[in-house]
């Protein structure tokens, strides 16, 4: 592989992969969350071999693969008419293939191929190994397509290409599917079984970002804190193992402090986290190492006992507000975000109130809230009626949001007068005068551009002035990440 780095529209390098030789263009997107991003480099790398470099010139490919989400039906129809644009190219060049893959792909399978005729290709998340074959399948004339489910496959012997990379962060996945059968969500049916990753390749793949220059890192998962290798499968079969692989399993908090003593000039986030798996020991590791970023997304859903059963979410308001409570009695500083659902089936007013209530108490710095969309396929989807009307749903989400904005302004504001570390990510979106980065709780952080920083430095800064999203500020020089 050779490193070819070239500039984005804001003059700021970009560091993709090449390899000499290839001659076809692949261009790929991706949709929905963070694994799904991970996903696509994999893929990248895949057909990388297959004679495969990656474009930004959608015109000018001879593979367009769209990675896709189901969570929503709101994602799906952005999907579909992305499809609809890679068609409308396609009949001008008719040899261009289009493949879709991930979640909606294994959701609606033959159905691109069969009744929507609007793709060549269609490819679950356990099968982009099989990509060469159904490559081949697509030259031949015939519609190809593997959506089988895997209880193994965990990619950890594919060298991900970094897409569009700012050669600053990148993420890792250490986890694939999830068992936790939440009646609203589609990810146990499309991403199959929870398995983890050999933490001996998790810390490889880290090694060759750190190699690189790479300063941070994002661990990846459905459910990360259920991580567990044992030399074994499926978790739900660990009682099985033997007393040598459980006395040599790695869990989540273990494979955490790992990385962080390891990897002292790398920073280390993870997502995404789920209340019932979350164990104190975790908390514990991320307040004994300063490369641990002090934030964790903490999905709750609903403020409600009665509608998390519904939902069999496994914790009740009760225990979840308890988990939150320790967590700031470890870690004071840290920042937390949730995912809410508003109108969830059967949801009263009282519910509502106490999803309201269950937020002020935990005092979210960000939150990811959506009305309630049914899932063909889920549980809820067949056994409770979507019976809270839209103008009910949407009234329930506005004061969701609305709360949660005004404690977002009142989280961010703690931060002026204190001074933050940020890790330089890019020039900031709004002017190429300025630097922006995170600080350590996940906040972006905006400042003038003095000195000799750049992308990849660890900087302090001092805050003077905020948004509810944003933080302003001075450089006042290195951190003590910049010179450990």
């Amino acid at each position: 592989m050779e490193k070819i780095i070239e500039e984005n529209k804001q003059g700021q390098s970009l560091v993709l992969k090449q390899k000499d030789g290839n001659s076809k263009k692949l261009f790929i997107e991706s949709y929905g969350c963070q694994m799904n991003f991970s996903d696509s480099e994999i893929v990248a790398s895949i057909l990388a071999n297959e004679g495969y470099n990656t474009t930004q010139n959608l015109e000018e490919a001879d593979l367009v693969l769209v990675n896709t989400c189901s969570i929503r039906d709101k994602a799906e129809q952005t999907v579909r008419k992305r499809l609809d644009q890679y068609n409308a190219i396609k009949k001008i060049n008719p040899g261009m293939k289009v493949g879709v893959l991930g979640c909606m792909a294994e959701r609606l399978k033959s159905k691109f191929l069969e009744e929507e005729k609007i793709v060549d290709m269609v490819v679950g998340p356990d099968a982009y190994k099989d990509l060469p074959n159904l490559l081949k399948e697509v030259d031949e004339g015939r519609d190809a397509i593997n959506v089988i489910l895997s209880k193994e496959e965990t990619y950890g012997d594919i060298a991900p290409v970094r897409l569009n990379s700012n050669g600053v962060t990148a993420f890792v996945s250490i986890t694939r599917g999830c068992d936790n059968m939440c009646t609203f969500c589609v990810v146990p049916f499309t991403r199959g079984r929870e398995r983890s990753r050999d933490p001996q390749s998790i810390m490889e793949e880290i090694t060759s970002l750190y190699e690189k220059g790479f300063k941070e890192v994002t661990l990846l998962g459905q459910n990360v804190d259920s991580y567990l290798w044992y030399g074994g499968g499926l978790k739900k079969d660990f009682e099985k193992a033997s007393e040598m692989q459980k006395a040599t399993a790695v869990d989540f908090a273990q494979l955490l402090d790992m990385v962080a003593k390891t990897f002292p000039k790398m920073r280390f986030r993870f997502s995404t986290s789920n209340p019932q798996d979350m164990h104190l020991e975790v908390i514990e590791v991320m307040a004994k190492h300063h490369n641990i970023c002090k934030y964790i997304h903490l999905p709750v859903q609903s403020g409600s006992t009665r509608v998390l059963e519904a939902m069999n979410r496994q914790h009740t308001r009760e225990e979840y507000m308890e988990l939150v409570d320790n967590i700031y009695r470890i870690i004071p500083e840290i920042s937390l975000s949730q995912d809410m659902i508003a109108g969830f089936p059967t949801e009263t007013e009282e519910d509502h109130q106490d999803t309201l209530s269950l937020m002020e108490h935990c005092k979210y710095d960000f939150g990811f809230m959506f009305a309630y969309s049914e899932r063909p396929g889920t549980l809820a989807a067949r056994k409770l009626e979507d019976d809270i009307p839209a103008e009910v749903k949407n009234r329930r989400l506005t004061e969701i949001i609305n709360l949660q904005q005004k404690m977002a302004l009142e989280r961010t504001q703690r931060f002026i007068g204190q001074t933050v570390e940020v890790l330089i990510e890019k020039e900031s979106k709004r002017s190429n005068e300025h630097w922006s980065g995170r600080n350590s709780q996940n906040t972006m952080v905006v400042f003038p551009k003095e000195g000799n920083y750049k992308p990849g430095d660890f900087v302090n800064v001092k805050i003077t002035d905020c948004t509810s999203a944003t933080l302003i500020g001075d450089a006042v020089g290195y951190s003590e990440m910049q010179t450990v």
